[in-house]
């Protein structure tokens, strides 16, 4: 069983036309799955449906038509305890690395916030089987904390620090560090290098490639960039005006792409930014 299952998912949402309402339609009658351990590429230009797709994957919004399942589980209709087994599972990292850290929090705070929510949701210290191992008294917490800053390339001299004391390469890692804090299995990946400059962005795609082989992850990779999706997809799906164009292996398609707007997408964007390797 794939670990992600997208079967006919369709979302539209009212917009004022005039005196009149009319339906915008997102994303239509959109199927894909993502198996454990692969790196899904979703491509596409701004607009495309790409970010509404990965929201409803996340429980974010809800489908207006079809289903989104992840490890057999009806996201939409999902209990509330298989909600909070969700969570744990699947952890975002948005494109913006400011806007998604909390300014007046200290990285020790951001880090461990998912470990205390889960800790707070579950009324317990741990449970058995839990993979994050969750406690919650303070010296746990700041030894998971740098466990967590060290796998991202940061040290504990970060602990104490705000978000606007760090570059914004340093940010992002900071967002993946609190991301891994549960130990997910899948990681959706919307546009994280979009913000930061080429030099620092080829850094963060290396290390998501890293940490995928060490924790064996998951990833839905979310880009414009369709060289950055093949660098880093086992298979890429192609997203035009909220439909899924094309799909196929990563190399395959980007080889022999058999829609012209897959075709437009390679020629926009035909190299990898300078320290991608």
């Amino acid at each position: 069983m794939a670990l992600v299952e997208v079967d006919g998912v369709s979302k539209s949402y009212p917009r004022r036309a005039g005196l009149r309402t009319e339906m915008q339609h997102v994303v239509e009658d959109v199927s894909l799955t993502i198996e454990s351990g692969e790196t899904l590429g979703l491509v596409g230009e701004s607009g495309s449906g790409k970010t509404t797709l990965a929201r409803m994957i996340l429980g974010l919004a809800e489908p207006s038509r079809g289903t989104v399942r992840v490890d057999g589980i009806d996201v939409a209709r999902a209990s509330r305890a298989e909600l909070r087994r969700l969570r744990r599972q699947m952890q975002p990292v948005f494109q913006d690395p400011y806007a998604a850290l909390n300014p007046r929090m200290r990285v020790l705070e951001i880090v461990t916030e998912p470990l205390l929510i889960h800790h707070a949701d579950r009324k317990e210290v741990s449970e058995p089987g839990n993979e994050a191992g969750i406690r919650t008294d303070r010296a746990a917490l700041r030894a998971k904390a740098i466990e967590l800053l060290g796998e991202v390339g940061l040290d504990e001299s970060a602990l104490g620090r705000h978000p606007h004391e760090f570059s914004g390469g340093q940010r992002q890692r900071i967002n993946i560090a609190r991301a891994l804090a549960l130990r997910p299995n899948l990681l959706i990946l919307d546009e994280p290098v979009s913000s930061l400059d080429v030099s620092v962005g080829a850094q963060i795609v290396n290390l998501l490639r890293r940490l995928q082989h060490e924790h064996g992850l998951t990833y839905l990779f979310i880009s414009h960039s369709m060289p950055l999706v093949r660098y880093l997809s086992t298979r890429i799906a192609v997203m035009e005006r909220g439909r899924l164009v094309e799909t196929g292996e990563a190399v395959a398609l980007c080889a022999n792409p058999q829609e012209e707007y897959t075709r437009q997408l390679l020629k926009a964007t035909p190299e990898l930014p300078a320290g991608v390797a």
